[in-house]
Parts: C-alpha cells; structure tokens; sequence
C-alpha cells in the first residue's frame, strides 16, 4: 500500500528550525500500515529535511556550521543571475538534502531516543513549506 500525506509548515526565514517528527508520526498511523518506510520531502529548493536531536543547543550549532560553511553575506553566482540574495540558502539546503526515509514497525516509527525530524529553512525569507508524507507498507 501506498499513502501520501501533504501538510503545510510556516517558517519564519534563514535558520528556521521545525520539529516535524509528530507530523510524520500521525501520517504513518493515519495510512493503517503497521511496517514499512515513510519518506519525508519538502517541497523546494531552499529548505531541508534531516534528524536532529531538536533542543536549541544543536540547532544553533547547526546554524553556526552553515554560517561558516555557506555565510548569507557571501558573493554567490545565483545573486548575479537572479538579483536575489537568497544563494546561502540554495547551498546550504544541497547539503542537506530535500528528503528522508524512516523504516517503521508496529506503526511506530524506528527513530532513536534523541532522533527528530527536522525540517530545516534555508531562504532568506519567511516561507509556507509543503511537507509531502509518503508511506509505502502493509
């Protein structure tokens, strides 16, 4: 069986952190299937989907990494091409990717103690995010 789930999530800009663990959890057991993987997936090119264990220490250290690794106030080629300035978060949300697959049993999900889902924004503005849940089991 096959069951997909849209929600939508508001993001306040750059660094904008979401625990979305309950959304996919309430998708799983809205499908009816009791094993199987549930893939998450925002909908765009500057926002991300990862775990975390989500308390304020790891988020600003996260945020910190992506500062250092991809800085909003960098020259990007994107800014030239598109008069925007939003190039940090095209990157930053490459390196981390649109999507993720949790396995589930029992219509639980098998993530670890200290293990969220995390959607993560990346653009420079505030943003309404698709989250598509996709549930394949039985």
């Amino acid at each position: 069986m096959v069951a997909t789930h849209r929600r939508d999530v508001a993001t306040k800009g750059q660094g904008d952190a979401h625990d979305i663990t309950n959304l996919v959890a309430a998708a799983v057991a809205e499908s009816n299937c009791r094993a199987g993987i549930a893939t998450v997936f925002v909908v765009g090119s500057t926002a991300a989907v990862t775990t975390i264990e989500f308390e304020p220490g790891a988020i600003a250290d996260l945020n910190r990494l992506f500062e250092d690794v991809a800085p909003r106030g960098a020259d990007y080629r994107h800014h030239l091409r598109w008069g925007d300035d939003n190039g940090s978060s095209h990157v930053r949300a490459a390196l981390l990717g649109p999507s993720l697959t949790v396995p589930f049993a029992d219509a639980k999900l098998l993530l670890g103690t200290w293990q969220q889902i995390m959607l993560l924004e990346c653009d420079t503005r505030p943003r309404t995010r698709e989250v598509v849940v996709q549930i394949v089991g039985d």
